[in-house]
């Protein structure tokens, strides 16, 4: 099981890791060893609660695909194995932010200086344009 917040726990089984081919500087060596990691994360099934789930989906944006399958890469690093906890750091960081429920907005009221502030004003450029008008006789 991977802790991840005091109430948010998942079974590492549900993460899907393969490894592929990365791109970039490396000689030689770079087309023969699969270093990149692609972590697969199948939420209907992560054991998630639907709240998490909803953000977490918001949070990760164009990473989640239609059928709801989280796909997060990894190649900053030359070896598999730093690769590897890169991206579970991030799933992990991922969860973390989408476990935080958001807060609602307490709507407020202007101060009445504010207001009186801004009357004060419209009277003000109100009476300027008025005396650009026409001159009386």
């Amino acid at each position: 099981m991977l802790q991840v917040t005091d109430d948010i726990a998942f079974d590492e089984s549900q993460v899907e890791l393969q490894f592929i081919r990365s791109g970039g500087p490396g000689g030689q060596n770079v087309n023969k060893v699969a270093t990149a990691v692609q972590l697969r994360l199948d939420l209907k099934n992560s054991g998630l609660p639907v709240d998490v789930q909803e953000r977490l989906i918001r949070l990760a944006g164009k990473k989640v695909s239609q059928a709801r399958v989280l796909l997060l890469t990894g190649r900053r690093f030359r070896t598999q194995e730093r690769n590897r906890e890169d991206v579970m750091g991030r799933l992990v960081q991922l969860i973390r932010q989408a476990a935080v429920p958001v807060r609602k907005r307490k709507r407020t009221r202007p101060t009445t200086g504010s207001v009186r502030r801004r009357l004060d004003e419209k009277r003000r450029k109100s009476e300027k344009k008025r005396e650009r008008g026409p001159v009386g006789d």
